[in-house]
């Protein structure tokens, strides 16, 4: 049997692009980098020693390297921002602003049992009106600063 085909810093690259550009709040945070991209690269390597197909390997360690990332709060503000705002501001300050909304939303979205598959469910679409809300009002307050 050959050596596994995945190593760390694979793992570590396609999470850090998920983390940069969906979750930016954890872009930064280098520990949960290298503990998730080791678990994924240790499962891997588990998986392909215990004799699994190349592809049931990748399975199981894209399972752990995205746990619990799959619904990105920011996403949703920024398609929020981009549906909603977009004529309000030029194209390449439409990231910036959802970056700077994202604290702004952060209440609106505790009223909410985010999960993976949440953007598949009924309640997306009250989420997605609630922070138009938001968002909305803090133009009104604040302006476009």
């Amino acid at each position: 049997m050959s050596k596994p085909q995945k190593d760390l810093s694979y793992f570590k690259i396609r999470l850090q692009e998920l983390l940069d550009t969906s979750f930016p709040d954890l872009a930064g945070d280098r520990a949960f980098i290298e503990q998730r991209s080791q678990w994924a690269a240790n499962a891997y390597e588990g998986a392909f020693l215990a004799g699994n197909p190349v592809e049931e390997c990748e399975h199981i360690a894209n399972y752990i390297l995205f746990e619990k990332l799959h619904f990105s709060r920011f996403d949703t503000v920024f398609q929020v921002v981009c549906n909603e705002f977009d004529t309000l501001m030029a194209d390449e300050e439409l990231r910036l602003f959802a970056l700077k909304m994202l604290p702004v939303c952060a209440p609106v979205f505790d009223g909410y049992r985010l999960t993976d598959d949440f953007a598949d469910g009924p309640e997306y679409e009250l989420l997605y009106t609630e922070l138009t809300g938001a968002i909305q009002i803090w133009i009104e307050d604040n302006g476009l600063q």
